[in-house]
């Protein structure tokens, strides 16, 4: 697999994967930019409506997204088809705050800067992006339900109190909606989200989704573990919110087929990791993210959005 980042620098920029552990690469990127792609790699121009103002228009003619559960199985289209579809960007956050003295060089990638993140999601609205949610996603890869133009999903990790004081109102400013993946372990506690803000963040129309009990690495579950780290924390999220936890992300973006039948035997329709190639016998279980990096200002994070999906 050929590496389509330019510069040795983007390389270093990307860094360690979420939570420090798999080295973020472009996962299925293509060994060469389209002609498109490459056009894209100049400075974003603002679009004509983006963000909240073009919801009414553009979001109109989007499919409407059923439950998963709702699509009949003769609906759903092959493996071949769905690894066909053009991938949608899908974004991943984790701590938003300004670095401090303790902060490694590695941890810098997971850690965006306030006005830097604030500088990005502007650039994402003022480039005509449209954020959509897991449920669309789904309808889009299984049965080619359409999609807003130029649609993006906003992912968040780990529950840190940050995403929801400064990632939450920012979102809102440009109507984008974020898919909030949960560590239930760390809810009440400092620096962390509680029940109620998470309950909050789901009754306003994001999604929240599963990210076990305290991030303990997926391809070392026992059985014991399914149980301590999945059941017990998506009761907790179910309870919560009200409502039917169908999507999961992997801690540290790690997986492995193994885990595949035993999050589907649990109910979840869709599993997210990062950077890695996606699973070729199972691809809607190793959904693609890119991590949003700390380093990258608005425009080195449009390029590598074009370059990575």
């Amino acid at each position: 697999m050929k590496n389509l980042f330019p510069t040795a620098a983007l390389l270093a920029a990307l860094g360690l994967a979420a939570c420090d552990s798999k080295t973020a690469t472009t996962g299925e990127a293509r060994t060469a930019p389209s002609a498109e792609a490459a056009a894209a790699l100049t400075t974003p121009e603002a679009a004509p409506t983006s963000g909240a103002a073009a919801v009414a228009t553009d979001e109109a003619n989007a499919a409407p997204a059923p439950d998963p559960s709702t699509i009949p199985a003769a609906k759903v289209n092959d493996v071949a088809a769905i690894l066909a579809r053009p991938q949608v960007p899908i974004l991943c956050y984790h701590q938003i705050r300004d670095w401090t003295a303790r902060d490694s060089r590695s941890a810098k990638d997971d850690i965006v800067p306030i006005a830097t993140f604030r500088a990005q999601i502007k650039m994402l609205a003022d480039s005509g992006y449209h954020t959509i949610l897991p449920d669309q996603l789904y309808a889009y890869l299984t049965t080619g339900a359409k999609l807003p133009s130029k649609p993006l999903m906003l992912t968040f990790d780990d529950t840190d109190l940050d995403q929801f004081t400064i990632a939450r109102p920012e979102l809102e400013k440009y109507g984008f909606k974020g898919v909030y993946f949960v560590m239930t372990v760390s809810l009440g506690r400092p620096h962390y989200m509680s029940k109620d803000q998470v309950k909050q963040l789901s009754e306003e129309g994001n999604q929240i989704g599963s990210h076990t009990w305290d991030h303990h690495r997926v391809t070392k579950y026992t059985e014991q573990d399914w149980v301590t780290q999945v059941d017990k924390s998506t009761k907790t999220l179910e309870e919560l919110t009200g409502k039917k936890i169908k999507y999961f992300a992997y801690p540290y973006g790690l997986w492995n087929p193994a885990a595949f039948p035993e999050l589907k035997k649990r109910g979840f329709v869709a599993a997210f990791s990062l950077s890695e190639k996606r699973d070729q016998n199972d691809p809607l279980f190793t959904v693609r993210r890119m991590i949003a990096s700390g380093y990258w200002g608005p425009n080195a994070l449009y390029k590598n959005m074009v370059l990575s999906f």
